[in-house]
Formats: structure tokens, sequence, C-alpha cells
């Protein structure tokens, strides 16, 4: 369920709940307005009686509709996230292929068809577009066609001598599909922006090496504890001790692994 339909039914479901609510607000004061007529006011007192003795059955109802359209949004998500990497996927394949050397058949077989899986999958997230009973409609996403087409001009059988020219204006032109792809693709994830960006190019680690003194004091605690009990393989111990202290005598701080 996209956004703009959840939308459209939560909407729906607000206007109906308003008008329930009005309806209830003039049943309910019906009694106070002057010259209203008899037969309106049992009206209005039996329809605000029904309702309030079917008020937890009707917010039941609701909530479990409401769910059910969020649900519905979650799956749809998951599904257009898996197609989304499944789409990154294809481009990293295409784009190996075009710097191949030497494109063989198999390669280009290979990435022809992991293209095609991915047309078609399309199929569990989106309809084409202006589909109907008796007409196929537009795919929705025509860049990912537009990588197929430039993967076909270096088809091994069709052609056995494939420039390194015309491998570099395939290779763009499938990074040209992609970009404009992910520019309308992502709008559906409401995305946002992060809390914590990293934003400057050579950005670098701004903490220093070390720890608490509650974390050393730790570290020392388990040493002794561990040196009381008897080693059943000192040589390990030793190469270990050997191994750890290479590092970090020889290994700059800055190169170290993370912890």
């Amino acid at each position: 369920m996209t956004r703009a339909s959840v939308d459209r039914t939560l909407s729906r479901l607000y206007w109906l709940l308003g008008i329930v609510l009005l309806l209830l607000l003039a049943s309910k004061f019906a009694n106070d307005v002057p010259g209203m007529p008899p037969f309106v006011i049992s009206a209005a007192n039996n329809v605000y009686e029904f309702m309030r003795d079917m008020s937890l059955l009707i917010a039941t109802g609701g909530v479990a509709y409401i769910s059910n359209i969020y649900q519905k949004r979650s799956n749809f998500v998951e599904s257009l996230e898996e197609e989304w990497r499944n789409i990154v996927r294809t481009k990293s394949v295409l784009l190996s292929t075009c710097e191949k050397p030497y494109l063989a058949t198999d390669d280009y077989l290979a990435a022809y068809y992991k293209v095609s899986e991915t047309i078609d999958t399309m199929r569990i997230v989106y309809r084409n577009a202006g589909e109907t009973e008796g007409l196929v409609g537009l795919y929705p996403y025509a860049p990912i066609h537009d990588m197929r087409r430039a993967l076909q001009t270096l088809d091994p059988r069709v052609e056995t001598e494939i420039t390194s020219e015309k491998k570099a204006l395939a290779r763009d032109a499938i990074l040209q599909a992609f970009n404009a792809l992910r520019e309308t693709f992502l709008e559906e994830l409401d995305l946002e922006e992060p809390q914590h960006p990293l934003l400057i190019a050579g950005g670098r680690r701004l903490k220093t090496p070390g720890a608490a003194v509650s974390a050393r004091v730790t570290e020392e605690h388990q040493r002794k504890r561990l040196d009381r009990a008897p080693s059943p393989r000192p040589d390990i111990d030793a190469f270990l001790t050997k191994l750890r202290d290479d590092e970090e005598n020889k290994v700059p701080a800055t190169e170290m692994p993370s912890r």
C-alpha cells in the first residue's frame, strides 16, 4: 500500500468518524432544541442509545481496520526495500560486466538474466502505469530498461571485438539510468535526514586511544584472575601475547583495529 493510498484511506476514515461524532452530538442534545417534533427526538434518542451500546464494537473494528492498513503499508515498504536492494545488486553486476577486459558470453548472459530478473520482480511491488483489463500499461520505471538496452550493446555474440570506448559508454549510460531511478524510486520510503551526519570529506575519528579508568581496573582484575588459573596451553598464551605486543608496538595507533 503506497503512501498516497494510506493517506486516502485515512482521510475517508477521518471524515466518517467526524460525521458519526456530529450525529452523536446532535442526538445527544436533540431534547434541548426548542420546537423539535417528538418523533425526531425519539429517533435521535434511539440513535444515541444504539451508538452508545455499539461503541465498544465500533471502536474495536476501527482499531483493527487501522492496524490492517499499517500492516499492509509495512509489508509494502519491506517489498520496496528488497526490490531496491535487488536493483543495486543488478547495477553492480552490470558495471562489473562493463569493466571486464575480455567479455565472455557467459559473463554477458549472467548480467542479462540478472537485469531481466530485476525487471520482472518489479511486479511484486508495482503494477504498470495506466494498466487496465485490456491494456498492458507502461512499465513504472523505464530506466531499468535503459540499463538493459545499454548492456545489450555489449553482446559478444553479436560483436566479438568490443572496444573499451563502447564499454565505457555503456557503463556511463547504466550509471545515468541508475541515478535517475534512485531520484524517484526512494521517494516512497519516507526517508529522513540522519540526526548525526558526517558531511565533510576526509573525516576522521576524533576520539583518542584509551578507555575509562573503570574499564582499565576491570581489565586488570580479569588479567590477575586468569593468571592465577593454570593454563592448559602455555604455548598458545605466549603466542597470542607476542602477537598482541607486536601489534601494539609496531602498528601506529591510527591504523590499529577498532575496539
